[in-house]
């Protein structure tokens, strides 16, 4: 028997075992189904969330959590995630991009049921600005007059950030330049109010761990109410009887399941513990792929490792090419990923923008990556230190890391390790340089190509590689004053195009999310920025 032979059995095995189990799954009350007809949604989420402040939070696991507990000006359309929908505002208007009126609802109301008023988000924007809070988002507020002086500390009073509230609900915002993408860019967290009457009640405006964040202080303002938290099992959230819209909430409540293990998911899901999961084993995609249950959806996203220049040898460029330039990049989509995962040639996902057009200049060159590494005085990798990469815990990093690993090693002759460490560890290690290498992914705020360029700005949050350019920041500036699109397109396209060329990141590729969801969950469209209407979800019988 040949060895493909023997491949094609056993992925058929895998297949029929997994229709298999879709057959025999309903024959005994499993935790799904007694879920369902309680109303409760069984989520995977990846790991715990490292805080419930949004104003702190720069993660996937937070993001997940907060759209159904917060409520900006703008939501997401039950219909299409990526579309506008009225929020916390139930109208706005603009006449240039520049100045905006938003008008609250009247009958918005906390989770605790006091008013939601404008003062709230007057409070949350000057909150996430004000320096001594060190929100690594805060640069996301750039888009507001004067808010990068506020927040850099050039001015004091936050009355002159372009912002202020004549009334309990109207808001008035005044933008450094045209933005004709602020409803998209104000449907992420780092533009939701947050309660001061109750973060005042346990401290200071600027505390960064506070008692309000706690099961029984938390206080949101969105379709659910955090219930329970239960560190390293689970967090609940159950219907906020005070949200405006809670008529239109079908599901009684939502568990997050902290899974840092991508097969320990998949198993869980398997025997009946979750009705969705974040993602799917890369080995078990292909069978998956077979099967009624797996969602393979367009992500606006991007995988790629951190470069800390600030260590030698990744302080010199040619170094951090050589590295770019020696990945095979189709190499691991096409025989690793195997999802419809793009190689990716420039930073910025294609599709982010209508008139974007993202420089492809990456290749895989090793002859070339070679010469570059003996000009930088590593010749055949000889004397080049010992890195390792910084990953979060997960398989699917792992394996990624260990296939980066063997194309170094081949081509360049140098040795990298690889470090796992758990979610908040792992960021706290981004933020403190820590690392060489480290892994990443970006998905995108809102639907613009600034979501991805502008963390690399001096000093911003989540740039986190030591990089600082004058001339990619100050093209990112003129981009923000240019009205004319084109413009300001050509501007970013620069921007991209120094980025790629410094490389302070290496990027990978583009990703999709190839992930499990049972038939009974409805109400779950894809979105390109990973957004969910939760509100809109519902679970029926299978």
């Amino acid at each position: 028997m040949t060895a493909r032979l023997i491949r094609l059995l056993l992925f058929a095995g895998l297949v029929a075992a997994l229709f298999g189990f879709h057959r025999a799954r309903t024959n005994r009350p499993q935790r799904v189904d007694i879920a369902r007809e309680r109303g409760i949604l069984l989520v995977g989420n990846g790991s715990d969330p490292a805080t419930l402040d949004p104003h702190l939070a720069s993660g996937t696991p937070e993001h997940h959590i907060f759209d159904a507990l917060f409520e900006g000006l703008v939501t997401t359309a039950p219909d299409d995630p990526d579309a506008n929908a009225p929020g916390a505002a139930e109208r706005w208007q603009t006449e240039d991009f520049v100045h905006w009126t938003f008008h609250l609802r009247r009958d918005a109301r906390w989770s605790d049921g006091t008013p939601v008023t404008a003062r709230d988000f007057l409070f949350a924007y000057e909150r996430i600005l004000t320096p001594a809070l060190a929100a690594d988002y805060a640069p996301l507020l750039y888009v507001l007059r004067n808010a990068e002086a506020f927040n850099t500390g050039k001015i004091t009073d936050f009355s002159q950030v372009g912002v202020e509230a004549p009334d309990d609900h109207t808001l008035r915002f005044i933008l450094k330049g045209p933005a004709p993408y602020l409803p998209s860019m104000l449907k992420h967290y780092a533009w939701y109010p947050v309660p001061r009457h109750v973060i005042e009640r346990h401290g200071r405006m600027t505390d960064r761990v506070s008692p309000w964040t706690r099961v029984g202080n938390y206080t949101g303002n969105g379709p659910f109410r955090l219930k329970e938290w239960r560190l390293n099992h689970y967090l609940a959230v159950e219907r906020n009887p005070h949200y405006w819209d809670a008529a239109s909430v079908r599901l009684n409540g939502i568990h997050f399941f902290p899974i840092v293990s991508d097969a320990t998911e998949e198993r869980a899901y398997r025997d009946g513990q979750l009705h969705a999961t974040l993602t799917v084993p890369l080995a078990m995609i292909p069978a998956y792929r077979q099967t009624p249950d797996c969602r393979v959806d367009p992500l606006l996203s991007v995988y790629f490792y951190r470069c800390n220049v600030t260590r030698p040898p990744l302080n010199d460029p040619r170094v951090r090419r050589a590295l770019a330039l020696a990945l095979d990049r189709q190499g691991l989509t096409d025989n690793i990923l195997r999802a419809g995962q793009q190689p990716a040639l420039g930073f910025v996902p294609p599709g982010c923008a209508e008139g974007y057009t993202t420089p492809r200049v990456l290749e895989f060159n090793p002859e070339l990556a070679r010469r570059l590494l003996a000009e930088a005085g590593f010749p055949e990798g000889r004397g080049f230190p010992e890195m390792e990469i910084l990953i979060n815990t997960s398989e699917a990093h792992r394996v990624i890391a260990e296939a980066v690993q063997e194309m170094w090693k081949k081509h360049l002759k140098v040795r990298v390790g690889v470090r796992n460490e758990d979610w908040g560890v792992y960021l706290e290690s981004q933020r403190k340089l820590s690392f060489s290498l480290s892994r990443a992914g970006w998905v995108g705020d809102f639907l613009d190509p600034s979501t991805f360029l502008s963390i690399w700005r001096t000093g911003d949050g989540n740039n986190n590689t030591g990089w600082s350019h004058p001339e990619y920041d100050g093209l990112l500036d003129a981009s923000a004053r240019e009205g004319d699109p084109v413009k300001r397109f050509e501007l970013l396209g620069r921007a991209e195009r120094l980025l790629l060329n410094e490389l302070p990141i290496l990027p990978v590729y583009w990703y999709v999310h190839t992930w499990l969801k049972r038939p009974e969950v409805r109400g779950w469209p894809p979105s390109v920025l990973d957004s969910r209407c939760y509100k809109a979800i519902h679970l029926e019988a299978p």
